[in-house]
């Protein structure tokens, strides 16, 4: 009988240690799932935040020179699908003298480009021919980046270097009076526009 019991109370105590390990295990094993499934939910979150910051590192901007009949001219950064009214707004807004249906307000706009306003004067002066001030664009080719001397308004031409109030006005007269320039080279028939002052500004007009 003692034999007998001895062996029963081995058995219990196998049993008993048999049931404590298996619950550890599984213990162990719902702590392994749980850490897994916490780690699967952090990458989850990790992978969204790195898409949102790749988004806003993809962002691009444009530098637009806006000038003419605006209340602020001057260069402005925009989001690079911005548009023309958005670059205008940025310039204070047009002026009372503003011709503005001759530019193209809903255009976007191009990183470089000028965006020139014209005055009404201009506009009845010269007609359709002043819509070639409006949007000058950086993919504009021979015409990149320059000014007009057959369309320019007086503040535009008071741009270029070393050409003042004075000088500009005196381009404005002999346009007036002998109609467009045929080269910019008959800049230098008006008075007080020679070969030295020419030659600061020949690469920054056109006609």
């Amino acid at each position: 009988m003692r034999d007998d019991f001895r062996i029963f109370r081995i058995m219990a105590v196998l049993l008993g240690a048999f049931y404590l390990l298996s619950g550890c295990g599984r213990e162990q094993e719902n702590s392994l799932v749980e850490l897994e499934l916490t780690e699967a939910s952090g990458t989850e979150e990790d992978s969204e935040s790195q898409e949102e910051f790749c988004e806003e590192e993809e962002e691009t901007f444009a530098y637009v020179y806006v000038c003419g009949a605006v209340h602020s001219p001057g260069v402005y950064k925009l989001s690079s699908d911005a548009r023309v009214f958005e670059a205008v707004e940025l310039a204070g807004g047009l002026t009372e003298e503003a011709a503005g249906e001759y530019v193209n307000q809903a255009e976007t706009v191009t990183d470089g480009g000028r965006i020139y306003v014209p005055t009404l004067e201009e506009a009845q002066e010269y007609g359709a021919g002043v819509a070639e001030t409006g949007i000058t664009n950086g993919t504009d080719g021979k015409k990149q980046g320059k000014i007009n001397i057959n369309t320019a308004g007086k503040e535009e031409l008071m741009q270029l270097t070393g050409i003042g109030e004075a000088k500009a006005q005196s381009i404005l007269d002999y346009r007036e009076e002998h109609g467009k320039f045929t080269s910019t080279e008959e800049l230098m028939q008006i008075e007080g526009i020679k070969e030295g002052v020419f030659n600061k500004i020949k690469d920054n007009i056109t006609i």
